[in-house]
């Protein structure tokens, strides 16, 4: 059985590295002194909107705030805010033996690079978790909608693609990650709405003024794309710009035409309200701001995506006292800002 290891222990390391351990592996976590406090009072709880309920006691877990636990890992998953990339790099680099499988879960497109450059004693492959996962508090951790592990494909998994299948985590290998991690961007570009919404996700794409919102943010994506050269992966039941006028319908028609869209736990969130919520730096940079930086080295601008930035921006500085916007409020502030 190979020894895995999860660096930046968070919502998403810690449910991934949670169902490895409950199918049988060894693993080694990685994160933040306050989750090891977190894990040691009441351990790890993995559940999931199709009724997972699996509890791993304290004492089964391996948890440690520093790298050089992870030296002996076959295999690393990297967990870390984008922000926190090329730091990780750095200090993975020192501590992972040679041909460690290291393997970049994370949101944004460029991170498996940033890894890659740091470490090229180690295989680097990109990854995109499509579900949600939201931290409750108490060592729980909820997965609240659907999908499958994407990766690229790379003939190092054939030592542990049994064993995520066994966890519930299948990996699908792909040949083209670059068009799968600009297709989930589409995808994210929702997490600010959700965040600047202050509702659930259900509950927000159930509303058409936020869905009209999350349209313009992909239509502006798609048109910069096509300048790009830039194919994204279809990641839904319809293409990228069928989704995107999809969303637009009356509320009674997307429900009925986009059911597996909104099959998800009533209580998901998107990862960037959660960071709202806990007063950290968001990853807007890497979502939003992907397509504002994409639209400059085109010589163009991405005026929804930039006043997302912004409104995410003046979030974190507001913490508590944050505004919680309506889809009216926020859809007449997007379209101004792209008169």
């Amino acid at each position: 059985m190979q020894r895995m290891g999860v660096f930046g222990a968070g919502s998403i390391g810690m449910y991934l590295g949670g169902c490895l351990q409950a199918a049988g592996a060894t693993v080694v976590y990685v994160g933040r002194p306050s989750m090891a406090q977190t894990l040691q009072a009441h351990g790890l709880r993995l559940t999931d909107y199709l009724g997972r309920d699996h509890h791993l006691d304290a004492a089964a877990l391996n948890f440690s705030t520093t790298a050089d636990a992870l030296a002996d890992c076959d295999v690393v998953l990297v967990t870390v805010k984008s922000a926190a990339t090329a730091a990780a790099a750095a200090v993975l680099a020192a501590h992972l033996r040679p041909g460690t499988l290291v393997i970049s879960f994370q949101n944004g497109v460029r991170n498996a690079e940033v890894l890659r450059t740091a470490m090229p004693a180690q295989t680097v492959l990109a990854g995109m978790v499509p579900f949600n996962v939201l931290n409750c508090g108490d060592g729980r951790f909820h997965q609240g909608s659907a999908g499958v592990l994407d990766v690229a494909a790379d003939a190092g998994l054939a030592g542990c693609a049994a064993l995520f299948a066994r966890a519930g985590l299948p990996l699908s290998q792909q040949a083209d990650m670059r068009a799968v991690l600009w297709g989930k961007l589409l995808l994210n570009l929702n997490n600010a709405i959700n965040a600047l919404s202050g509702v659930p996700l259900k509950a927000e794409l159930s509303q058409r003024a936020y869905r009209r919102c999350l349209s313009l943010a992909q239509r502006e994506a798609l048109g910069l794309y096509a300048q790009a050269g830039i194919t994204p992966m279809q990641l839904t039941a319809l293409p990228p710009r069928w989704l995107a006028r999809l969303l637009t319908v009356p509320d009674w028609l997307f429900q009925r035409l986009a059911q597996r869209m909104l099959a998800m736990d009533p209580l998901a969130r998107s990862s960037m309200w959660e960071d709202l919520e806990a007063g950290r730096r968001t990853e807007v940079d890497w979502i939003q701001g992907e397509v504002v930086q994409l639209a400059a080295e085109l010589g163009a601008i991405a005026p929804v995506s930039a006043c997302l930035v912004a409104l995410i921006r003046e979030a974190e500085q507001a913490g508590a006292a944050r505004q919680a916007w309506s889809g009216d409020e926020l859809l007449a502030r997007l379209r101004a800002a792209s008169a």
